[in-house]
Order: C-alpha cells, then sequence, then structure tokens
C-alpha cells in the first residue's frame, strides 16, 4: 500500500485547507485511514480516523468542529478538511492507513503499517 499526502500549504488563521490522501496498491475500503500530525519537538499525534467498515468517524477533541475526515472510495482517496484553522495546528500532517486496527488503539501511530510522506501545514496568526 502506498500513500501519497498533498494539499498543505501556508493559511491565516481562521482560513482553511483540504488535505488529500490518495492511495495505491491493495489499500480497499474496509482499511482504517487516518490522520496525524507532529509539530516540531513534539510526538506524532492522531488528528481523525475513518473506519472503512460502517464509515465511522473519530476526531482528537482539540478539532471536533473543526476539521472533518470523509473518504472517496471510487477514487482510494481520504480527505481532511480543515475549517477555522488556529496556528497550533501547524504542524506536519501525515496519512495512514492499516486493514486492522481495534478501536482502543485507532489513536497509536504504532499501529498503522502504512504511512504517506506528509504535507506541512503552516498556520500564520
Amino acid at each position: 500500500v502506498q500513500l501519497q499526502a498533498s494539499g498543505g500549504g501556508l493559511v491565516q488563521a481562521g482560513g482553511s485547507l483540504r488535505l488529500s490522501c490518495a492511495s495505491s496498491g491493495r489499500a480497499s475500503s474496509r482499511f482504517t485511514m487516518a490522520w496525524f500530525r507532529q509539530a516540531p519537538g513534539k510526538e506524532r499525534e492522531f488528528v481523525a480516523a475513518n473506519r472503512g467498515s460502517g464509515g465511522s468517524t473519530y476526531y482528537t477533541d482539540s478539532v471536533k468542529g473543526r476539521f472533518t475526515i470523509s473518504r472517496d472510495n471510487t477514487k482510494n482517496t481520504v480527505f481532511l478538511q480543515m475549517n477555522s484553522l488556529k496556528p497550533e495546528d501547524t504542524a506536519v500532517y501525515y496519512c495512514a492507513a492499516d486493514q486492522r486496527i481495534i478501536l482502543s488503539s485507532l489513536s497509536e501511530p504504532s499501529s498503522y503499517d502504512y504511512w504517506g510522506q506528509g504535507t506541512q501545514v503552516t498556520v500564520s496568526s
């Protein structure tokens, strides 16, 4: 499975960006797809996930109501719509995928076998 993230950039606080993550290889609609982010000097943290089966979505508290994860299985692509961006959202954003993840491990980076290369999001104040 190969993942290619795109869509990052520089935006002012309050603005919006939409990240995309295109998957290829044997990724299927049953895979759990997720977004993580890593700011300089900090650990990689969970942002959002979409479970392939049933399409349930999960978010870290700091982005609830501002970010939306969605997927287009016909294009093997997952999106992260980010609205009302804040300077603290500045980070490199990574998409991740895995076929078998239990709910309690959804937010753990070590649970995912496949990772994209990351895309930089910078929010200026």
